[in-house]
């Protein structure tokens, strides 16, 4: 008998990106839309221009051509900064959503942790949830009714079992789902993400959770973008990258590469001049970005406590000078928490009017965060 629980072949997700003209459509927008189709095809087959593209344009793929094999107790953490993939992945492997290609074959019951409250149904009580749950995962009654009182306990909210779900804050959701999802004892388990909500003491309960439940042998697929979480408790890791498999191996190999990414970005200077994913007039646009210590040497890591320039070069789509332009950065976590933003907006230094080409300094004395990895963001 295979020892093989999850096997992926060529597995590939096409998603349709709806452009802007597309949202808050009206009923009679949406029929007048589909009564003029007929009209587009005919005029299509005679025009010739860029129709075919912008058609192609709208397509991405979330996943192309995955394939990958879990054996049975094996521990994997799957890892990718953000639209890698990888909630995509868990949620075709949890039967949430259709593959667009490929085949993916699951040998065992399979409890999934992807969102917050997923899998609920809002208008019933924690407690139905709970025999819902166990339902859907084939348990009997009788069975649920054995890990009910450890379920509660683990959850914390035993004062509102019998609330409607509808009525909990994301905390408690979060914290009934992990509890639903850990106890009943699924051979498959799928986590995305379980430290995303919940304080510090919820989270190390989770972890110590999760230690438990790769010990007893089962499967699982744990993403996060804690990596200090992803080593503890995994075996190996596959690192995805634009919805592709760029490493599968140890842990420690993956974390690593994952880790490279960032570093290598840094050493290189984060070129900027030919991204496409960019919003706002255009009339003036960012060119390259680099980090500068106080003294004005060109530095890859900021260390706790230093003053340090965010430098950012820009050129005018016009090759003249602009009027009125505000410039913004966001700090963010791995996993998009805002941190703090500031520009323009908040001190008051509006830029009446710049040259065609220039740069954008930004200097922050005794830079307040501790060690780890983190996302800026401009506009």
């Amino acid at each position: 008998m295979s020892d093989i629980v999850i096997n992926i072949e060529n597995l590939s997700k096409q998603y349709e990106i709806c452009s802007a003209k597309d949202k808050g459509r009206t009923f009679r927008e949406a029929l007048t839309d589909k009564a003029m189709v007929p009209l587009r095809k005919i005029k299509n087959t005679f025009a010739v221009g860029p129709s075919d593209i912008e058609d192609e344009a709208k397509l991405i793929w979330a996943l192309k051509d995955i394939s990958l094999k879990v054996k049975q107790g094996e521990v994997l953490g799957v890892i990718g900064r953000n639209g890698a993939g990888k909630t995509t992945l868990l949620r075709i492997l949890s039967k949430i959503t259709e593959p667009t290609k490929g085949q993916v074959e699951i040998s065992g019951r399979v409890g999934s942790l992807l969102e917050v409250g997923a899998g609920f149904h809002s208008e019933l009580t924690g407690r139905e949830n709970i025999y819902l749950n166990g339902a859907i995962l084939g348990m009997k009654r009788a069975e649920i009714d054995i890990k009910f009182d450890e379920i509660v306990a683990f959850s914390e909210i035993a004062k509102f079992i019998d609330t409607p779900v509808k009525r909990y804050s994301s905390g408690m959701y979060m914290r009934l789902a992990f509890a639903v999802a850990a106890n009943l004892e699924p051979e498959i388990l799928l986590v995305d993400e379980v430290l995303a909500v919940g304080d510090a003491v919820f989270q190390t309960k989770c972890l110590a959770k999760m230690s438990s439940i790769t010990q007893q042998g089962r499967t699982v697929l744990f993403v996060s973008h804690n990596m200090s979480a992803i080593s503890s408790i995994c075996q190996t890791g596959i690192v995805l990258d634009a919805g592709k498999i760029s490493f599968t191996g140890p842990v420690h190999k993956a974390v690593s590469q994952y880790m490279d990414q960032f570093t290598e970005s840094s050493k290189k200077g984060v070129q900027i001049s030919q991204r496409k994913d960019r919003t706002g007039t255009g009339e003036v646009k960012l060119t390259n970005f680099y980090i500068e210590s106080e003294t004005g040497e060109r530095v890859v890591q900021i260390k706790n406590g230093q003053t340090v320039r965010f430098v950012f070069d820009y050129a005018t789509e016009s090759n003249q000078e602009v009027e009125n332009v505000d410039f913004q950065i966001v700090v963010m976590t791995q996993s998009e928490e805002l941190l703090f933003q500031f520009g323009t907006r908040f001190t008051g230094q509006k830029l009446m009017r710049i040259a065609p080409q220039g740069r954008f300094i930004c200097e922050i004395k005794r830079f307040p965060l501790v060690p780890g990895y983190y996302r800026l963001d401009t506009y």
